[in-house]
């Protein structure tokens, strides 16, 4: 998903007056719920003692990522994807912590059930945000979207000690811009008859899809904000940016955004990467993180009930070019023992030699697998590794992340790098 309203370039903690009549949501069935500063608010909830504090979560080492800071945090300057580096710079007084995926899948699992309690119609985003289109719980619960924003507030803070900001709208793109602007711990309703106001006086990369690039090239022609890029003529439009990204930013300039949510959105790849605090030589020890890489990996695959056909590594060098090597299976796998042998091969026969920060490891094309075929061919993987790690996910679920791990990870307990992009991604 491309990103939208860039939170730096938007008003925040946007708030009715005391005393103003509640805002008209009739028709404002779009929510967009999205977690306050989610990794570190998770990481203060179990650590009452950093509640006053900037708390920073991500890659701990020298090229280290920034993944989420608190609020008090933020005051200082320290954004996500900032190098941890220059955020230490920022605020040294920060507490620094590594991420905990695990955790915060939990904690997202738990709010995303929150939601499916209250309409089957689901979009999540991410682990901390997703669409809910709430025209039929309106009928079912006798309330209005802004009552059942409030609800959704109410059990988020109840049940999973975090907050969340909330955008109420009549389209997609309004209500993920209101739930920025709503930011921390607020609710922002935008009346249908009123999202030209809102929209029009905003820079133009508030628009869903405008980066800096195309920012760039519209401020070039004189086209600052959304009400410049709605009064726009379009012929002008696409001879600056091109028919299909023209038609596409008019239409949200102009309030416009049939795009319905879709809940269950297939995934389409699951994967993990680790970026090194040195560049690495030694290629046992970077066959060593591709295994702890297909490890996470497969992990993730078996906690969501997915196989892949498809097997892919990215590489980055020193001098920041990457690649990206894959290779398709004859058999869907969840087994790290198989993603992990197919990934070696890849990097053995197409990754030359050199200095290297980043490794990743992804699998692709994939189907759910209770609708995964078995095929029975004199090659085919044996099925006990599947069984096996099945079994070590249950022993991990229970005694830790350091219950069971392949031998050849022991030595190295911990990993050699940090990423802001590890367990499970998912793209």
């Amino acid at each position: 998903m491309v990103g939208v309203g860039r939170s730096g370039d938007l008003p925040r903690a946007l708030r009715p007056a005391p005393g103003d009549p509640p805002p008209d949501d009739t028709g404002c069935v779009i929510l967009h719920v999205d977690m306050d500063a989610f990794y570190a608010s998770v990481e203060v909830r179990d650590r009452p003692e950093l509640r006053d504090r900037p708390v920073v979560v991500g890659g701990v080492g020298p090229r280290g990522v920034v993944s989420s800071a608190n609020y008090a945090a933020r005051a200082f300057g320290v954004r996500s994807a900032m190098p941890t580096a220059h955020a230490r710079r920022l605020c040294p007084h920060a507490v620094y912590l590594p991420p905990d995926f695990r955790r915060y899948q939990e904690v997202s699992r738990g709010v995303m059930a929150i939601f499916g309690e209250i309409t089957p119609l689901v979009e999540p985003l991410s682990l901390d945000e997703a669409f809910l289109d709430v025209a039929g719980a309106l009928r079912r619960m006798g309330a209005t979207p802004a009552g059942v924003a409030a609800t959704i507030r109410a059990r988020v803070a109840a049940e999973h000690g975090i907050t969340c900001s909330v955008g109420v709208a009549s389209t997609k793109f309004v209500a993920k811009l209101a739930s920025g602007m709503a930011k921390p711990d607020g609710m922002l309703v935008v009346p249908a008859d009123r999202v030209l106001d809102l929209l029009h006086p905003l820079p133009v990369s508030a628009l869903w899809g405008v980066g800096a690039r195309t920012a760039e090239q519209l401020r070039r022609v004189g086209l600052e904000t959304v009400a410049d890029v709605a009064r726009c003529p379009l012929p002008r439009l696409r001879r600056v940016i091109g028919v299909a990204a023209a038609e596409h930013l008019h239409a949200l300039a102009n309030g416009r955004d049939d795009r319905r949510v879709v809940p269950d959105a297939a995934e389409k790849s699951v994967g993990a990467e680790e970026t090194f605090d040195t560049d690495l030589y030694d290629r046992a020890t970077l066959r060593r993180e591709l295994l702890r890489l297909a490890e996470r990996t497969a992990a993730a695959l078996r906690g969501r009930g997915l196989r892949g056909r498809t097997v892919s590594i990215k590489v980055r060098f020193a001098d920041f070019t990457t690649i990206t090597r894959s290779r398709t299976l004859a058999v869907p796998t969840d087994v790290a023992r198989e993603v992990y042998a197919t990934a070696k091969d890849l990097f053995d026969n197409h990754v030359p030699e050199g200095g290297i920060r980043l490794v990743g490891v992804r699998v692709e094309q994939l189907l759910d697998a209770t609708r995964a075929v078995e095929q029975l061919t004199f090659d085919a993987p044996e099925r006990g590794w599947r069984d096996a790690e099945r079994a070590a996910d249950v022993a991990r679920t229970k005694f830790g992340l350091s219950a069971v791990r392949p031998a050849s990870l022991l030595p190295r307990e911990g990993g050699v790098g940090n990423s802001a992009k590890r367990e499970g991604g998912t793209g």
